[in-house]
């Protein structure tokens, strides 16, 4: 199957790494479906990258609301009846690091859950019809090495004190472990679902005031997702990797 005979749908993609995958995607022919919560942006959005000749095109989905999601499965069924790929990119951090790990409000887990947990298993669900008709289904979910439990435990690792934003780092525990079920769910298909660390990437997210943190480029960040969007049939399921490396759960 070729990169132009495929649709792909990138959730939360009107910006950062969200909008360079759409276009890493687009440039390597494949048909992308560009999603974001406000219908104008993401027609905005999606109009810059046809400008440069790519075949991207835009669609209002808000991953926490049903009838958005709902709408926008409806919409692609009826403009391409079929999905091959979904990177469920969407995704938000709301932690204040001074509350530490028990004074986070519930209201910020709930809200943070809604998000980056309940909205990606509801757009997955919404959209498993369509990639079921996909010769070679792929589930790419956004997730991050913050979501690993063993680098949490490991003195070692660069993430072992990052404890301060503990919603969002469970909220990816949550998708890891959510995505290693889906993909044994789904082992006997041809969808393939994997999980990815974008890396530690200069987007608004890593921004501190005007101070921009981060090591990769945005389109560095992007990468990985791209590259298990594109995977072949002998490629993996139910991993969690960060460019070719394997990470830990």
């Amino acid at each position: 199957m070729s990169n132009t005979d495929k649709v792909a749908l990138v959730t939360g993609a009107t910006r950062g790494i969200g909008r360079e995958t759409v276009r890493q995607l687009a440039e390597a022919g494949v048909h992308t479906i560009l999603a974001g919560r406000n219908r104008d942006k993401a027609v905005e959005a999606a109009l810059e990258l046809q400008a440069k000749g790519l075949p991207v095109e835009a669609v209002a989905l808000d991953v926490t609301d049903p009838a958005s999601i709902a709408a926008a499965a409806k919409e692609i069924e009826q403009r391409h009846g079929k999905l091959d790929i979904l990177v469920n990119n969407a995704g938000i951090l709301v932690d204040d690091p001074a509350k530490g790990v028990s004074g986070q409000s519930l209201q910020t887990w709930r809200t943070t859950f809604d998000t980056n947990l309940f909205g990606l298993v509801e757009t997955t669900q919404a959209f498993l019809p369509l990639l079921r008709k996909s010769e070679a289904g792929r589930i790419v979910n956004v997730s991050s090495l913050l979501g690993s439990i063993s680098e949490h435990q490991n003195p070692a690792s660069f993430i072992y004190e990052f404890k301060g934003v503990p919603a969002y780092n469970v909220s990816k525990s949550a998708v890891n472990a959510w995505t290693v079920h889906l993909a044994h769910e789904l082992k006997d298909t041809g969808i393939k679902v994997n999980t990815i660390h974008p890396g530690y990437v200069q987007t608004d997210m890593n921004k501190s005031g005007d101070q921009q943190n981060g090591e990769l480029s945005v389109p560095e960040g992007a990468r990985t997702s791209v590259q298990l969007a594109l995977i072949g049939n002998d490629g993996p399921t139910g991993g969690y990797f960060y460019f070719d490396q394997v990470l830990p759960w």
